[in-house]
């Protein structure tokens, strides 16, 4: 394995073995430090912190037993891990409806007992694999793409173009232990792309500026 996967694979285990929580908030399954391009808007990023917290605590007053995530980019909440029954998973998508500014819910709960420590460890080495094979990757934006694995599926979102989209998940495919690939991205063209890229890059001098 490459330096920087290792790295990352460390970290990333020694994380999830020290969390103990049932809920977790913004994919703690995620590489999140390496969020350095950010494709939504500022107003929108802290949008997706309120939703996530707020999402929480409306998960946590239903009492739910299980063991839920709670990922939100540009006001699309992605739903992972086990709930007891269908019932409760259908619970907990209508309270993060319900939740201020949400704008689509993605319920990718599973009616199962609750992952194990050893499983989540293994699903955060996984993303740590994902995101290290998407920096490798010349023609990606790594640090767009927010990567949350869950019982070895990986979820994928971001703001990114159907190019994009299909390049990060055939990649995120070849990652050895990766069962399944799911894509929860919000498909831009590539001339928003374009608007994008021009309005992140710093302004150039103008003609004969000292």
């Amino acid at each position: 394995m490459r330096p920087l996967a290792l790295a990352l694979a460390a970290a990333a285990a020694a994380a999830a073995l020290s969390a103990c929580a049932p809920l977790i908030v913004g994919g703690a399954m995620v590489g999140g430090s390496m969020m350095v391009i950010d494709r939504r808007t500022s107003g929108a990023q802290v949008e997706d912190q309120g939703i996530e917290l707020k999402a929480a605590a409306a998960v946590r007053d239903l009492a739910t037993l299980g063991h839920v995530n709670i990922t939100s980019y540009n006001r699309m909440v992605l739903l992972t891990g086990e709930v007891p029954s269908e019932d409760d998973r259908q619970r907990v998508e209508r309270a993060v409806q319900r939740v201020e500014n949400v704008r689509s819910v993605a319920n990718e709960l599973a009616v199962a007992g609750s992952s194990s420590l050893g499983s989540r460890s293994t699903d955060s080495i996984i993303t740590s694999k994902v995101k290290a094979t998407f920096v490798d990757a010349k023609d990606l934006q790594a640090p767009s793409i927010k990567v949350v694995t869950e019982r070895a599926i990986v979820y994928l979102m971001g703001r990114v173009t159907e190019r994009e989209a299909t390049r990060a998940a055939d990649l995120a495919r070849s990652v050895s232990g990766v069962h399944k690939v799911v894509r929860v991205f919000e498909v831009i063209s590539e001339s928003e792309l374009a608007n994008l890229q021009r309005a992140t890059q710093p302004a150039q001098p103008a003609s004969g500026a000292r």
